[in-house]
Formats: C-alpha cells, structure tokens, sequence
C-alpha cells in the first residue's frame, strides 16, 4: 500500500505545475480550477477579465455575459505540460451562453483535466493494475446589465477530483474530493471615455476540500482578478484592444498548515507577506482586421513563481465561425514552453 502513496506523489507531481502557470506558488487544492481556458485569451498574456465578450466569460468573468445578446458555444483543447511529453495529461473546456429576452444571458462550461494512468503495486513491487486520474468541473452562470454601462455575474460550480480509488496506507477512504464553489463578477463600460471598460471577478469561493481526512483540508484556489481594457482603435476594418489584469491568491496558511476560510482569507490574505510578489500582471494586446484575421500578443510578470511567459495568438473568422490558436513560451525546458491552446467557437 506504500506503493499508493508513492503513485499519488507523482501525480501532484505531474499537476504541481498547473500552479506554475495559475499562481505559481499556491497554497491551495484543485488547481485545475486556475487554468486559463480559451485560446483567444491566452494569447493575450490571460488578460481578459475586462473583456469577457465571448462564451469563455463563464470561466473569465461571468458580468460579461449581461452585455452578451447573442448564443454562442466554444470549445478548446490543449496538452497539458507538453514538455513531458505525455499524450494522455490533456485538459479540455466546453462552454456556452444564451440569452433570454427580459431576463438576462444564461451560459455554463465543463472543464475537464485528464492526468493518464498510474501502475498500481504493492510493498512488494507486484503489479496489482493500473488507475486513471482526472478532475471535472461543471459550471452554471448567469450575467445581467443593472444599468446600461454596468453588468453584474454570478456562477455556481460543482468540481471533482479523482486522483486514486484507493487510500492511502491504513487509511480508509480513497483519494477523490468533491467542491463547491461560487463566483461573482462585475464589467463595467465607462460612459466618460469611449472605449474603456472595467472589469474584476471573484471566483472560487467555496469551503475547504479533503480527500480523506476532513482534519487536512486543503483550500479552493480563491482568486480575485481585476483588470481593464481599451479600445486604441475601433474603425470598420481596423480595431485594436489593449488590456491588463492583476491576479491574487486569497489564501492564507499559518506556519503550522492550517489555513483560513475562503470568507476570512478575501480579508487576511492582504496583509500575509509581501503583497507586491504575490500579485501576477498580465498584459496583452488584440487587432482585428475587419472580421476576418485577428492577431495577439501577451505577456505576464509573475515574481513569487519567477514565470515570466511571453505568448501569441491569432483568429480566422469565417461566417459564424472562429478559429483561435494561441502558443505559449516560458523560456528553455520550462514544463510550460510550447503550450498550444486550439479554440473553436460558433455563433448560432
């Protein structure tokens, strides 16, 4: 049974890095939650919060589906960690939104992160099979304008874990955690200058996970990002958006593991070391040709991690069709370097 505990090892192992790129140096479980789905946004360095214009605004800010008056669904892949060269480590996101006339935007999304399969053995080395391990998301959410220029979004989240069937040595139980979670959001188009929008959410905010022993609850990934975004350029063939976020980590752990309550750590998290480091900026830049060839550049400054990862994107458009691409580079054998998000959206 030791066996177990060391195959659990290498899967943290394999998704610690998932952190890398969310937060960098996390204190919290379920990281998967963090990764940043669409590959429009990501090739704008992840700074998105203040655009939100698409489906993806389920993950990035659900105020922006109030100014959303249409019914569009979009989906991404993305091999996960290419630099492992694991075919089966994979995450994948599928999200939608509609709207109803008088009643506000509804939308939803599934995330889904596949870790592979782990030889099982026992103290002996005797094979005893193999495991798969995953984590699964679903998300519904809902986004409504309480006046013209400002929106306001919330979601709801059922997460789950599954690294092991099997628990760990003597103890019962097995290494899977169920999650609840919420996020709250606001987008807001400023009227004083033509262009600029403001945009912040709050997202899992949710009570403790444990996969066996409630006493070692981990916390949710809580995280506030606020950002803005401004239109440099808005003519009929040419437009041009450039964007910032700032991301934070509200967790907080005392020097003995424990950590606060989601509720508490919105509040304490602030004032736990250096507050400068523990912020992530992100930049990016978008141009549309008319509607039909979009490019992207990003980049984002991460001090606590030391990740500094440039990234580009670009988009074809045909009919109600788009296609986005987007690649990731975090410098020479980073786990990261490489990655290549693919994106496929469709207005119905």
């Amino acid at each position: 049974m030791k066996r177990i505990v060391l195959s659990l090892l290498v899967i943290c192992m394999v998704a610690l890095p998932i952190a890398v790129q969310a937060a960098s140096v996390s204190q919290a479980t379920l990281l998967f939650l963090k990764i940043a789905p669409g590959a429009r946004p990501a090739g704008m360095g992840e700074a998105f919060v203040a655009i939100a214009d698409d489906a993806s605004a389920t993950w990035w800010n659900p105020a922006g589906l109030g100014f959303q008056h249409n019914r569009e669904m979009t989906m991404m892949y993305v091999q996960w960690l290419p630099q492992f060269n694991l075919s089966d480590l994979y995450y994948a996101f599928l999200s939608g939104v509609y709207e109803v006339p008088e009643w506000g935007t509804f939308g939803g999304n599934i995330i889904f992160l596949n870790l592979g399969e782990t030889e099982r053995t026992d103290a002996q080395g005797n094979s005893l099979g193999t495991f798969s391990s995953y984590e699964i998301a679903v998300t519904g959410s809902y986004g409504s304008l309480i006046n013209e220029d400002l929106a306001m979004g919330v979601s709801m989240r059922l997460a789950y874990s599954s690294l092991s069937p099997f628990g760990a040595g003597q103890e019962a139980g097995s290494g899977t955690a169920t999650a609840v979670a919420a996020d709250l959001g606001l987008l807001y188009h400023a009227p004083f200058l033509t262009g600029l929008s403001l945009g912040a959410n709050l997202s899992n905010m949710g009570p403790k996970v444990s996969y066996i022993d409630r006493a070692q609850a981990d916390p949710l990934p809580t995280t506030l990002k606020a950002g803005f975004a401004y239109k440099l350029l808005d003519q009929e063939f040419n437009k041009l958006t450039i964007t910032s976020d700032v991301n934070k980590e509200l967790v907080v752990r005392d020097n003995f593991g424990r950590s606060d309550e989601f509720y508490e750590a919105i509040f304490t998290s602030w004032t736990d070391g250096d507050l400068i480091e523990s912020l992530i900026w992100n930049i990016g830049a978008e141009y549309w040709y008319s509607t039909l060839v979009g490019l992207r550049g990003g980049y984002w400054n991460d001090d606590l991690g030391k990740v500094f990862p440039y990234t580009f994107g670009v988009s074809l458009k045909y009919s109600t069709y788009r296609f986005d691409f987007s690649y990731l580079s975090a410098g020479k054998d980073h786990p990261l370097t490489d990655t290549m998000r693919y994106s496929l959206s469709v207005d119905f």
